[in-house]
């Protein structure tokens, strides 16, 4: 009896286990930035992009870490961390992995003091504007970014802060910002949709 009843123990247990995996949210994502290493990036400019206490980090110079590979339809989530002076962002369908700008990409930002804040933090810059933008520095926060066709879509720490729709660019690789103040990425995630 002893034996049945550990039986059927370990198959609730390993059903449970089962179900829980099938609804883990983050099942499916590949870490792009695990907090140890440099792999899979390139970097441009001269940021001193750095792993340190488990995070990828810049404070000097001004610069991107480009992904070696190209994405087209995709979910990132991204936990990043900026001081009150950082001009940042996270790019996405990058046209020219070498020369990284907002018209050759879709930046979604990360600048708190950006002169003209419609295209401040949360905003995807010339493609969609944010209503109030929200201050993001001195703690880490969460961006989930969703780009299928032409359409996008920004979430910051669970809310929708922008929609937009372009289809000037259908994909390439994803670069992190540096131009100024400290920026943090970390728990970087990717997958297809």
């Amino acid at each position: 009896m002893q034996r049945r009843e550990f039986g059927l123990t370990a198959a609730a247990l390993m059903s449970i286990g089962l179900s829980a995996c099938a609804t883990n949210p983050f099942t499916g994502w590949t870490t792009l930035l695990d907090g140890r290493s440099l792999d899979g990036w390139n970097a441009i400019g001269d940021a001193n992009w750095r792993v340190l206490d488990g995070a990828v980090q810049a404070d000097k110079g001004a610069g991107f870490l480009v992904s070696k590979d190209s994405y087209t339809d995709f979910q990132i989530r991204a936990e990043f961390w900026s001081d009150a002076d950082a001009n940042s962002g996270i790019f996405i369908r990058c046209a020219d992995a070498k020369n990284v700008t907002a018209d050759n990409s879709y930046e979604v930002n990360i600048f708190d003091k950006r002169p003209d804040p419609t295209y401040g933090t949360g905003a995807i810059v010339n493609i969609a504007k944010i209503g109030k933008m929200p201050e993001v520095a001195g703690q880490w926060n969460v961006y989930e970014i969703t780009a299928k066709g032409p359409l996008m879509t920004v979430v910051l720490n669970g809310v929708q802060t922008v929609q937009g729709r372009d289809a000037r660019l259908s994909s390439g690789p994803i670069a992190l910002q540096r131009t100024a103040g400290v920026i943090k990425f970390r728990k970087l995630q990717i997958r297809a949709i």
